[in-house]
């Protein structure tokens, strides 16, 4: 109703300045309640015309305006240029800056200042992109008659767009095509030229713009592409870079042929020479200048590493802050251990597929600082039809025979010794409630009366079930919390099968475990990150010294260790020459192998290295019946592993504490003991019973 009303009033306010412009005259208007009547009716032509002539001063001075207004309220504001959240990828790096990974929700960028980027690379963006860039406010209407010339004469398809207006379109508004987005973009570019330099607009320019696949920015573009930083790269290379942004997959160097990318980067020089930014002759030598392109790969070196890595540090900092934060994390893993140690574990796991073994895993650790040098999870990662992104160092796997240390080192602190004889025969314990457990030796058989030493260097079963009967599960389970082993919650799941692979752990656990033996009883929990700064180089965090926890007595660590180490202790069940002996090392090792052949360890170390290998199949399925203790699956991927890790290196013995002391003992060997532990007569007493068989053990 009050349309019609409104419009009469503007034909009104028309015929007011008609009547002042002295126009000829019309007809009296009387006001009466806002709304003036004709002293007589005006012919309907009269009326429609000024009606008509309301409308058109409504729309030009109402509807115009108003709607200028509300599009210009949804321009984003060109401050947002440098006040939004720009998404920066993560980055790991090994010990020594090689790069593993990047982290991104969609777009790869790492930003650079100007300062670092080189001349060769603004210049040479400027001379394709918009060679007025210095010259005009935003908007250049040379560079839009160029474009149309381009597109017309040449068919050579050219944007008239500035780079003020790349960098607009690109963090602002939408990719679409349409005049509102062109209009808005101009309308931005002239905004944003009055905040800030152009220095700062070029730089944005050379950070943000996509350079191809998920390259965003000049730098993640220079190192996906040549395996760089764009500090280092030369004018050929900077011409190829400069030339993508126009079009990314039209010019990528992935294309087919390379022939974009070079027709492209022969336009780039071709302009630098007509702009005067280079010489004929310099961009001849360009041309010459052979560009190697690193191969399209998937980007992620130690993959099981790299997510056990990103899984932590989304649990401390939140999946946001990873996915765009920007953060640069530099981990404690050693590239070229990682390489050699996924090199042997494939090869042996290929060459055990006719011993039903599918899949293989491998940690190596340093046991003074607890620092993982090397994570091989499976026998290839990318290997999804088998699993192969499962990681096998943090799953729950039974350990076998090699948690027998545990049981041992608690024992051995409850009044045990390596001279200790236990009686290896037949025996059998009964729970209410639960059936008759009667322990077997692997090989079937039972050895008699024997000492400590050779029951653990033999990895006899019965000894070591009737030691844990002796001093009690709790203890084991205390000592085995206490050594590193965080998957033993409930202590009423466990029962004497525990010193026989009964409780599940990882290989995390069980380095930790052995790392504390190799560090004389200190436990030093594992640690995968030196470092983690922002992108601009603010420490977050910096773990360069690690807390120590007495988790074991020294001399009873030493005298396990010393155990572990003696090759004639272990020669019944292994021989002489076993894959467990590293010719001219001193080097601990204990084997495992859980009940069914469904998980097979190996796990040995010296003071400064730790190797804990497991083999196996990921669905659980039992392996070939011929591997045992080790000695066929997990012995030799351990072996060809510390061969490698140390044989440039000097015998590193461990050193004897003073509380140790030796006299003449069992089978002509001397035995060591802990001070006021050994027997008062200064000799170990003879073995009470015969053994069930002549000892196989040899004299020094």
């Amino acid at each position: 109703m009050f349309v019609p009303l409104i419009l009469v009033a503007i034909g009104d306010g028309v015929l007011y300045v008609l009547k002042k412009l002295r126009l000829p005259k019309f007809p009296k208007w009387k006001r009466k309640r806002f709304v003036r009547i004709y002293p007589r009716p005006l012919p309907p032509s009269d009326k429609t015309r000024w009606f008509l002539i309301g409308v058109l001063f409504c729309f030009i001075f109402l509807f115009i305006p108003y709607s200028s207004w509300w599009w210009l309220r949804t321009l984003p504001n060109p401050t947002l240029l440098t006040k939004r959240d720009i998404s920066v990828a993560t980055k790991i790096f090994d010990r020594n800056g090689v790069l593993l990974y990047e982290i991104y929700s969609d777009q790869n960028r790492t930003p650079m200042s100007l300062s670092d980027i080189p001349l060769s690379i603004q210049n040479a963006t400027i001379a394709i992109e918009d060679k007025d860039f210095y010259l005009h406010n935003g908007i250049s209407l040379r560079g839009i008659l160029r474009a149309i010339k381009e597109i017309v004469l040449n068919k050579n398809i050219q944007g008239g767009s500035t780079i003020t207006q790349q960098l607009i379109k690109s963090a602002l508004l939408t990719p679409e095509v349409t005049v509102s987005r062109k209009i808005k973009e101009m309308l931005l570019a002239f905004w944003a030229e009055r905040l800030y330099t152009k220095e700062q607009i070029l730089e944005m320019y050379l950070n943000q713009v996509p350079y191809g696949g998920t390259s965003w920015g000049i730098e993640a573009a220079a190192q996906m592409y040549l395996g760089k930083s764009v500090s280092d790269v030369n004018l050929a290379e900077a011409a190829l870079l400069a030339g993508l942004p126009a079009a990314p997959t039209t010019y990528s160097p992935y294309s087919a042929g390379f022939e974009s990318a070079m027709h492209r980067q022969r336009e780039v020089l071709r302009r630098m020479v007509e702009d005067g930014y280079v010489s004929d002759e310099e961009a001849g030598i360009a041309l010459a200048t052979q560009i190697h392109i690193l191969p399209p790969h998937n980007g992620i070196r130690a993959p099981h590493f790299v997510m056990y890595i990103k899984e932590m540090l989304e649990a401390r900092y939140g999946s946001r802050l990873v996915q765009r934060g920007g953060l640069r994390v530099k981990t404690t893993l050693d590239s070229g251990l990682q390489e050699m140690a996924e090199i042997v574990v494939q090869t042996h796991i290929d060459s055990l597929s006719g011993l039903a073994v599918g899949n293989g895993a491998a940690l190596i650790t340093n046991p003074k600082n607890g620092e993982i040098l090397a994570m091989v999870g499976s026998r290839d990662y990318f290997d999804m039809e088998k699993q192969g992104n499962v990681n096998v160092t943090t799953s729950l796997q039974q350990p076998g025979s090699a948690i027998k240390v545990v049981n041992y080192a608690a024992a051995l602190e409850s009044g045990f010794s390596a001279a200790t004889l236990i009686t290896d025969s037949p025996v059998s314990y009964t729970t209410p409630g639960s059936p008759t457990y009667a322990p077997v030796n692997y090989d079937g058989r039972f050895h008699g009366t024997i000492p400590l030493r050779y029951a653990l260097g033999n990895s006899y079963n019965v000894p070591a079930v009737k030691t844990l009967a002796k001093i009690g599960v709790s203890k084991m389970i205390e000592k085995g919390r206490m050594m590193g082993i965080d998957s033993w919650q409930d202590e009423n799941r466990y029962g004497l099968a525990l010193t026989l692979g009964g409780g599940e752990v990882t290989m995390l656990d069980m380095a930790e475990v052995f790392g504390t033996l190799a560090n004389l009883g200190n436990r030093v929990d594992l640690q995968p990150i030196l470092e983690i700064t922002d992108y601009t180089g603010r420490v977050l965090e910096r773990n360069h010294s690690q807390k120590t926890l007495s988790a074991v007595k020294t001399d009873v660590a030493w005298i396990l260790t010393n155990i572990l180490s003696d090759n004639q202790a272990r020669t019944s069940a292994f021989g002489t020459n076993s894959l467990l002996q590293i010719p001219g090392k001193t080097v601990a090792v204990k084997t495992g192998t859980s009940n069914d052949k469904r998980d097979n360890w190996t796990i040995g170390y010296t003071p400064s290295s730790v190797v804990t290998v497991w083999v196996g199949n990921n669905d659980n399925s039992p392996m070939h019946p011929t591997l045992t203790s080790g000695v066929t699956g997990a012995a030799p991927i351990w072996h060809d592993i510390m061969i490698n890790l140390l044989k440039d290196k000097s015998d590193e013995p461990f050193p004897m504490p003073e509380t140790i002391v030796s006299i003449p003992c069992y089978y002509g060997r001397a035995e060591y003991f802990i001070r006021g532990t050994e027997p008062s007569s200064g000799h170990c007493t003879p073995i009470p019973t015969p053994s069930l068989r002549p000892s196989p053990y040899p004299s020094p």
